[in-house]
């Protein structure tokens, strides 16, 4: 079928490690959809840190609110590549709509907190991104991504806060309307 010896989503989450066979494996997983959620899910605790962030990505894709909670521990995963992975799937509405996206409550915080300490710029990015959703309510989220803005030591970084301060282009873009 795949040219996996075996096919069941175990073996297949198991794929993602490997660099010969992730990207069918992840595909595979993503074809089989709420079937493969739960042991996706389980993945997150692979010892392999490719795996792990392979799960975050498919969970972009595939979250549910039972995956919310996992998806906000994940920011804080020491691989670098599960933190970014992570803190795009908690970002992106584009993969999932708004069915299930997070609140303020329960993600600005990590968001803040990688924003301003991570060692990571792709991972400052990221969270930058996050805390971008919440600037038209909540001041933290301005005050983190103006700092950014103007002191972080990446100038990606600098220039990702920048679109989301006041006046930035994704800022403007987002101002929310006045009902009519």
């Amino acid at each position: 079928m795949l040219g996996f010896a075996r096919t069941d989503n175990q073996s297949l989450v198991s794929c993602l490690g490997d660099p010969q066979r992730a990207v069918a494996a992840y595909h595979e997983l993503l074809r089989r959809g709420e079937d493969a959620v739960g042991t996706i899910r389980a993945g997150l605790q692979d010892e392999n840190p490719a795996v792990r962030a392979g799960c975050c990505r498919l969970l972009d894709h595939l979250v549910d609110i039972g995956s919310m909670s996992q998806l906000i521990t994940m920011a804080d995963d020491p691989d670098a590549r599960v933190r970014i992975a992570a803190f795009h799937a908690l970002a992106c509405d584009r993969c999932k709509g708004d069915t299930c996206a997070p609140g303020a409550d329960q993600v600005l915080e990590p968001a803040l907190r990688h924003l301003a300490s991570d060692p990571d710029a792709h991972v400052r990015e990221r969270a930058a991104e996050l805390a971008g959703k919440f600037v038209h309510t909540d001041g933290r989220a301005v005050t983190a991504l103006q700092t950014a803005h103007a002191q972080d030591p990446s100038p990606a970084v600098r220039k990702k806060a920048g679109w989301f301060t006041p006046g930035g282009p994704i800022y403007q873009r987002t101002i929310p309307r006045a009902p009519r």
